[in-house]
């Protein structure tokens, strides 16, 4: 295995995990923003107020994106094996 070949799998690893992460990072971070601005508006300055909501959407959003998260992690799995079993 070359410098080439470890590049490329580490690019497709980096890749995928942008892939999977992103959707749920994206949705912690507006359910956050509008959570701030609530508070700001309403001046309520309670601090575990922001965190349920994101647990919850966090929740929902993985159980919703499951397969496709699934699919992309065996995507990079099944293509990581054929290398194997190829040899490098």
């Amino acid at each position: 295995m070359n410098e080439v070949e470890v590049l490329d799998i580490s690019r497709d690893a980096i890749f995928t995990l942008l892939k999977v992460v992103t959707p749920v990072l994206l949705v912690a971070l507006a359910i956050g923003l509008f959570i701030g601005i609530f508070q700001a508006l309403t001046q309520i300055q309670e601090m575990t107020l922001a965190f349920v909501p994101k647990i919850i959407g966090v929740f929902i959003t993985l159980i919703l994106l499951f397969p496709f998260m699934l699919s992309q992690m065996r995507t990079l799995a099944e293509g990581l094996f054929d290398k194997i079993a190829a040899g490098g």
